[in-house]
């Protein structure tokens, strides 16, 4: 590590001092930067999509110390196999640099490189120490647990570029937001407001989801307890799909925060990326926040474990995450606290922790998936759970899901009858009039939105996601989107999934036809010609059609009219509140 790219001053406060015994803030003085910047023009460059540009911004303000860049295959190997960096440092998750092979081929050691935002904003130079193919299926199984492509953090480690390149970095500026400034603190930002206003031990909460009251009866007691002042510091990078929109989230707490004394809590946004990696996360965050100054951290019993469908296992066992972060707390220097169940209790009217309720006594609780059903149904949540402020931010943004956007995504085979069916769909829900409703047929994508396309896999996959971010912005506006491709793929199909199902709601449906039945009515000799060999990578033929794993509905329409087929998808969006 290089002492000279830390160019900040000394801390000057009594909190916890950061991992490593030193605040590695990698920014160059604005004159300095500006003048690097001028140099930049013919660097060859790397775009950086949401998960790194997270990454780089906590390595340039410090939060990430003490690395000054993103690991190389030493450090990398090392973390993967032991949670240790190739000094011994303690370091749970690799924080990598992902390029594609015909990038990796062109980087050289030694070579300044510029990483810019997504709009080509210089932000930093990497000076590249090596570039390497690293073994992702070793470092799923190690740093997640399991190799299955369910986990979203896997999903994301085996869809990023194969290569890395690893390398000391120095900041030009941060990454720009635009939303919620006064809440961008900085590990230094933190440590000068605790400073001026004397406070000495700071517990971290660090959440993805909404708070509710026994949010901050829990946060307050932790205080009390250790005779800490709170940092609440929510997650607003790239999470899981599902998660609540952090702008939702951001007015949420915003209003929460108003329920702490003023001088007990500071609210600020962690612009981290969350590998939902469950115990190596956890540690991984108690590094973070120990960097912002922290001397507790609060860890729940799942904590950053993905969320599972109704009846599956979870990745991690219960209070995993605590174990490991508690067996690692003296070496790191911070003290986990336990998130304790916290219950409403009536008659009292307050909420205690589970193992302090008088015997007897009758209590109250709604999880997350039930406060869910309470939103999507428009039932009034309890007063006793929620603030109504917090409620009135969450009924905004997620009415029932009968006013809500959906997509309906058709997937089979070519003559299955998805678009027969899709057509019926439409017109059907044109009926009910209460939404606009765009049908995205896999023929009119093809002539009007991706004519340039040919039909190799890698363009089959593009065709398919442009299907689903036309779909995923009209879902948005609280339309229904009707798609209807083949889309022959199991993992590009997940990609729309997600990030549909970030808006509104995605609705699976595999037209199930056989391929004989397929084949007997292929009007256009499609089939025929690809059995011959004219057409190359024919899905069914010449290419596979991998079956949906999560399809929400499956037809058959061997023996199925269309209007049949149309009317059992009604009489599933009706069960499920999609609607009326």
């Amino acid at each position: 590590m290089n002492p000279s790219l830390t160019v900040a001053g000394p801390l000057e406060d009594h909190l916890n001092p950061p991992h490593g015994g030193r605040l590695c803030e990698l920014m160059l003085p604005p004159e300095a930067a500006a003048a690097r910047k001028e140099g930049c023009r013919d660097l060859t460059s790397i775009d950086l999509d949401a998960r790194p540009l997270s990454d780089l911004e906590l390595l340039l303000t410090g939060g990430l110390s003490p690395l000054t860049g993103f690991l190389g295959r030493a450090d990398y190997e090392s973390v993967v196999e032991s949670m240790r960096l190739a000094d011994h440092t303690l370091w749970p998750v690799p924080i990598v640099l992902p390029v594609d092979r015909d990038l990796a081929g062109r980087l050289t050691v030694g070579e300044e490189v510029a990483l810019r935002d997504p709009e080509g904003v210089v932000l930093a130079i990497l000076t590249v120490g090596d570039v390497w193919e690293p073994d992702k299926a070793r470092e799923a199984e190690l740093v997640y647990g399991t190799t299955d492509e369910r986990h979203p953090g896997v999903r994301a480690l085996m869809a990023r570029p194969s290569f890395c390149v690893g390398g000391e970095v120095v900041g030009l500026q941060l990454p720009v937001h635009y939303d919620f400034k006064t809440l961008r603190l900085t590990p230094r930002d933190v440590r000068t407001y605790a400073a001026r206003f004397g406070w000495q031990r700071l517990v971290s909460f660090t959440t993805r989801n909404p708070l509710h009251r026994a949010h901050v009866e829990m946060t307050r007691r932790a205080c009390r307890e250790h005779n800490a002042n709170l940092l609440l510091h929510p997650v607003v990078g790239p999470t899981q799909p599902g998660d609540v929109y952090h702008f939702v989230r951001v007015r949420c707490y915003r209003k929460v925060a108003q329920r702490y004394p003023q001088d007990l809590m500071l609210f600020g946004l962690l612009p981290a990326a969350m590998r939902m990696a469950g115990p190596r996360e956890a540690l991984q965050h108690a590094i973070v926040e120990k960097n912002h100054g922290c001397s507790h951290i609060i860890v729940g019993r799942d904590y950053a474990g993905p969320t599972v469908e109704e009846g599956e296992a979870p990745f991690y066992p219960p209070y995993a995450a605590q174990e490991l972060l508690a067996a690692h707390s003296d070496e790191l220097g911070i003290e986990m606290i336990p998130f304790r169940k916290m219950v409403y209790v009536p008659e009292e009217e307050r909420y205690l922790v589970e193992d302090e309720v008088p015997e007897g006594a009758r209590t109250a609780e709604i999880s997350g998936c039930g406060l869910r059903c309470y939103l999507q149904k428009g039932l009034p949540v309890p007063s006793w759970y929620s603030y109504p402020e917090v409620v009135e931010e969450l009924k905004k943004a997620y009415p029932p899901r009968s006013k809500r956007g959906f997509t309906v995504f058709f997937t089979g085979l070519s003559g299955a009858g998805k678009s027969t069916i899709a057509n019926v769909l439409r017109t059907r829900l044109l009926e009910v009039g209460d939404r606009p409703v765009t049908l995205l047929d896999g023929d009119i994508v093809r002539r009007h939105l991706s004519s340039e396309l040919g039909f190799t896999r890698e363009h089959r996959d593009l065709n398919v996601q442009r299907i689903g971010y036309v779909a995923s912005e009209i879902t948005k506006n609280g339309g229904i989107a009707i798609c209807a491709p083949i889309a022959p793929y199991e993992r590009t199909r997940q990609f729309n999934r997600e990030m549909i199902s970030e808006y509104g709601g995605y609705i699976e449906v595999h037209v199930a036809t056989p391929l004989d039945v397929c084949e007997g009515r292929d009007r256009k000799g499609h089939y025929a010609k690809a059995r011959a060999g004219l057409i190359k990578e024919f899905t069914g033929i010449s290419d596979p059609y991998e079956e949906p794993k999560r399809a929400e509905v499956s037809i058959d329409t061997t023996h199925l009219n269309p209007d049949e087929a149309a009317q059992q998808l009604l009489h599933y969006l009706r069960k499920e509140g999609w609607i009326e």
